[in-house]
């Protein structure tokens, strides 16, 4: 028998869309899903709907559905887009996940989901052009589970996507991951099956790629390199795992190197009542940055950010907030936690669309193979018998939304506009962007490449990408019960395909 809670949510969305539908402002949707694949999502390929935008820039549709065409003929599947099969591993590592009690040292224990009997799982660190070989096991989450590796533009047999590119690991499965890691940077990895549950509850570490050789003469070269991993188990803050402020002891003038990872649901802060740098967001170096003060660095859901700070003077240290409700103390380790007081947040933010110095885009964003829009709104409808007010991508809810397709070279341009109440991080898998406008406004600093993107209501993105890496992708809301209810498109290679089904008997169920 449905409880009274039960019972009044149920009442409160019926009358909701009831009011909705008398005034005649909202339309009404409903939609079975049952097993499917992402191949026929969309309806057409490419047509985003009402916003105008959509196929091939010069050529139009037609050249994207003759393109579309003979791709067909020689279709590839997701699964033979891989690294060199006979390239040996310079990085070997075995990544066992279990469901139970997670620990979580400062605070109280949650139940959960581990790796290698930790949460957050242990740290990789590969070298840039190492071939990083994973072999992930699932010893006893019952949902199964994968591994996205978040942020790296991996071939799309390893991206991890349940239903998408591969089917999730059963119990007692195995799966290999093989990637080269070309792009030095910040990264981080987490289930993508079940994602809004698996990730909340912990199964989510760090992994970094360093740089081939030192980056030279550069003042921002990190003598001490250290990593925040952000995370809230059940409402507990967490700072790599534990309820507690972290100390790093660095040498008077040192240069610390801080590689936040925001792991949460929600945008994170990161400021200092002394001077520091942003050195990186996403991975992407920035170009020549400047001293940030009395400003905060926002980072989004899944986004990174990593920061160079500079240790003071014998006996002291500088306080660097990381989250809101964590801090670190970087400096001599005898200096008492009381010389670095906590600092209020500035209410001023760090514009990164102006921050840090121009430098040439490697590729013409002015005149683009592909132009869409991708427009977010929500409305009331049904999915699966569910009643909700649910998202909408150009108008069209899940999973009658756009497939945005590209052919491999293309330069893709997009447009994104929030017409809802939310914020959104927006994540491409498999490809960096760069910010080229925000609300009109041009791009001025260092280019803005990122693979995870704060879009606040009312806000419109200009942004680029080459698709230069061939796949199914998705692309999707990092808060991630907004990517269940719906916040979920994909960009679609032409002559790619899946055999993998989102629904069916294996269980696959990516967000």
């Amino acid at each position: 028998m449905p409880s009274r809670r039960e019972l009044f949510r149920c009442g409160v969305v019926g009358v909701a869309v009831t009011i909705a539908l008398g005034a005649g402002a909202l339309a009404w949707s409903s939609t079975l899903l049952g097993e499917y694949s992402v191949m026929t999502m969309g309806g057409g390929h490419g047509d985003t709907g009402a916003s105008g935008h959509g196929g091939h820039a010069a050529g139009g549709n037609g050249a994207a559905e003759a393109s579309g065409a003979a791709g067909a003929a020689a279709a590839v599947s997701v699964t033979s887009l891989i690294a060199d099969p006979d390239r040996p591993a310079d990085v070997r590592v075995e990544l066992v996940a279990r469901e139970g009690t997670v620990e979580v040292p400062g605070g109280r224990s949650i139940e959960g989901y581990t790796v290698n009997s930790t949460s957050p799982g242990p740290e990789i660190r590969a070298r840039q052009g190492d071939l990083v070989e994973v072999e992930f096991v699932n010893e006893s989450v019952a949902d199964g589970a994968t591994l996205h590796w978040h942020g790296i533009d991996v071939p799309n047999a390893a991206d991890g996507v349940a239903g998408i590119t591969q089917d999730a690991v059963p119990v007692g499965g195995r799966h290999v991951y093989r990637f080269e890691a070309t792009d030095a940077g910040t990264y981080w990895y987490h289930s993508h099956q079940v994602s809004h549950v698996q990730v909340e509850r912990g199964l989510l570490g760090a992994i970094v790629i360093e740089p081939a050789a030192a980056s030279g003469s550069s003042s921002d070269a990190a003598a001490r390199d250290v990593t925040a991993l952000l995370h809230v188990y059940g409402g507990q803050h967490t700072l790599n795992g534990r309820v507690a402020d972290e100390r790093v002891d660095a040498e008077p003038g040192e240069t610390v190197r801080v590689r936040v990872i925001n792991t949460d649901q929600g945008t994170a802060s990161v400021w200092s009542g002394e001077p520091f740098r942003v050195v990186a967001i996403d991975g992407q170096e920035v170009n020549r940055p400047t001293d940030v003060e009395e400003q905060r660095v926002l980072i989004p859901a899944g986004g990174r950010a990593d920061v160079a700070v500079q240790a003071p003077a014998a006996g002291e240290a500088v306080r660097l907030h990381v989250g809101g409700a964590r801090s670190m103390l970087i400096g001599d380790d005898s200096a008492p936690e009381a010389s670095a007081p906590p600092v209020r947040q500035p209410k001023q933010t760090l514009d990164l669309l102006a921050y840090g110095t121009p430098t040439p885009l490697p590729f013409d964003a002015s005149a683009p193979d592909r132009s869409y829009d991708y427009v977010i709104a929500r409305r009331f409808g049904i999915i699966d018998g569910r009643p909700g007010n649910f998202w909408t991508i150009n108008g069209r809810m899940f999973p009658d939304v756009p497939m945005f397709d590209v052919a491999e070279g293309d330069v893709v341009v997009m447009h994104l506009r929030n017409d809802s109440g939310d914020v959104h991080p927006m994540h491409l898998h498999g490809h960096h962007v760069v910010v080229l406008a925000r609300d009109g406004v041009a791009a001025s600093g260092s280019p803005w490449v990122v693979d995870s993107l704060d879009v606040h209501p009312g806000e419109s993105y200009d942004i680029a990408f080459v698709a230069d890496n061939p796949g199914i992708w998705s692309d999707h809301c990092h808060t991630l019960p907004h990517a269940v209810d719906g916040l979920v498109a994909h960009v679609m290679y032409e002559g790619v395909t899946t055999p993998f089904t989102i629904n069916g008997d294996a269980g696959n169920r990516p967000e």
